[in-house]
């Protein structure tokens, strides 16, 4: 997400790093640099040009204060700004007191509107609001089809009335439902268009009439960059929205929907689709994607998810065994598959502050490397996973596994071996000790080998001092270590 922009305004930090202080003459280089990142993000012309300016103007005016260096003051102003451009705050989904909650969802086809529908209904239910889901795509085929399949995965009922139904009456009817039964929030699925299309927008119009939504959300491919934008801004004009979700954002390296809509538009971003499953939409935060453009991370959205999958009794009994050196194999893939349930390997890594300097292979590989764990622990039997010193004692257990695994007895050694000094490393933490701990092994999987981004103090570190040797040897690791 967004990395094409994150590296070209890396470029503009190190124009100012070395200086003493922010001056005229060299925040231009600085300056140019961000202009063509935002450029190259297709981020709107007039957008751009404004958030140069007050860039500008804020980084002249600011005092440098002391033990900050200019470049770490230039990454402050521009994080500030890119948080004033998409809109400062969250604006949250509407709620009536008392009353059903109506929701009109509208977009061209192919923006993923009929999932980012049931997507939302998902997201109400875990703040325990009730939904219903209404149908009024008579036109798409298997529109109607694709919600109930949806509905029926996510347990939150469709209305419908068939494809030979109005699209007006079939929204009229499916509110009166909800309110008769109660229901919080109605969200409708509108047809979609492939272009803005008149007779279709009129029909949307006498839908937004008919039932009065207290949310009109347009949903929008931010794939499409500033155009986007354009589009939200024309569907703002004609039908009057209230929101924007921008789908598929975990494919944009560039970043230009998320920092035109605001803006160009005037209409707030709600909501963020970040990955095909039906889980992944998040609530749009500007502070934490300003950080996540600055690879500062966004370490508040990493814990909202990991509460959402991991029980708070489960977690303090976890901490007891890893603290006491009872941690075992049966524990280590109970948290894999948790950890799997919060989405990719490297969405959640790069949610890291720092660790967005991983590359794509070494996250891939990171995936293989903990398939491989995954695939040999369920080779295990149950003793043995609870009790991984008989395994190191045992040549024909290890071969065993190896060969109902796929993998070499060597592989297995390494896994055993491995977690063996993971479980010390731990042990020595709850005892108050602070050992390296990611010295290799099973702390590479998770913290990226000897490639992971450095420590702050480090050369090129947002934040951190200058270094200027490096021990070779950890340029020669790959990955995320050696399993």
């Amino acid at each position: 997400m967004f990395d094409a922009l994150s590296d070209r305004l890396e470029a503009a930090w190190k124009k100012l790093r070395g200086q003493n202080k922010i001056s005229q003459s060299n925040i231009q280089d600085a300056l140019r640099e961000v202009r063509r990142a935002l450029l190259e993000a297709d981020v709107n012309l007039q957008v751009v040009k404004d958030f140069i300016n007050e860039v500008e103007t804020k980084a002249q005016g600011a005092e440098v204060l002391a033990g900050v260096r200019p470049d770490q003051q230039f990454i402050k102003i521009v994080h500030d700004e890119l948080v004033q451009v998409m809109g400062e705050e969250n604006v949250p989904l509407a709620e009536v007191e008392g009353q059903t909650t109506i929701v009109l969802m509208a977009g061209l086809q192919g923006t993923g509107k009929t999932t980012a529908t049931a997507k939302l209904a998902l997201h109400l239910r875990k703040l325990e609001r009730s939904c219903l889901l209404v149908a009024t795509d008579v036109y798409r085929p298997a529109a109607i089809d694709q919600l109930i399949t949806l509905g029926k995965q996510i347990d939150v009922p469709v209305f419908e009335l068939g494809s030979d139904a109005n699209p007006v009456e079939i929204a009229r009817q499916g509110v009166e439902r909800a309110k008769a039964e109660g229901i919080n929030t109605v969200i409708i699925d509108t047809a979609g268009r492939l272009q803005i299309d008149e007779d279709m927008m009129a029909e949307l119009a006498r839908i937004k009439e008919t039932v009065q939504p207290h949310e009109t959300l347009l949903v929008v491919d931010s794939m499409t960059g500033q155009e986007a934008a354009n589009l939200t801004r024309t569907f703002h004009e004609q039908i009057g929205i209230t929101g924007a979700i921008l789908t598929k954002l975990d494919g944009d390296s560039r970043g230009g929907a998320a920092l035109s809509v605001r803006q160009i538009s005037g209409a707030p971003i709600k909501f963020v689709g970040v990955g095909e499953k039906v889980e992944a939409l998040q609530p749009f935060y500007p502070e934490r994607m300003a950080s996540r453009i600055l690879g500062m991370g966004d370490v508040l959205t990493l814990v909202e998810k990991a509460q959402e999958e991991f029980d708070l009794a489960d977690a303090e009994k976890m901490q007891e065994k890893i603290m006491s050196a009872k941690f075992d194999f049966t524990d280590f893939l109970k948290q894999l598959r948790l950890l799997k349930n919060m989405g990719s390997l490297g969405g959640i890594i790069k949610m890291i502050p720092g660790m967005n300097k991983l590359s794509d292979d070494q996250l891939k590989q990171g995936e293989t490397q903990l398939k491989r764990c995954e695939a040999m622990i369920n080779s295990m039997t149950r003793q043995e996973r609870h009790d991984p010193d008989l395994l190191a004692s045992s040549p024909s257990r290890r071969r065993r596994i190896a060969s109902g695994s796929g993998y070499r007895e060597s592989d297995v050694s390494k896994l055993v071996g491995d977690f063996q000094k993971m479980r010390s490393l731990m042990q020595q933490m709850g005892q108050g000790q602070m050992p390296g701990m990611f010295g290799g092994g099973m702390g590479e999987a998770f913290a990226g080998g000897g490639n992971r981004p450095p420590a702050p103090g480090w050369r090129g570190y947002p934040g951190g001092a200058s270094t200027k040797k490096k021990k070779t040897k950890d340029k020669k690791k790959k990955g995320f270590g050696n399993l």
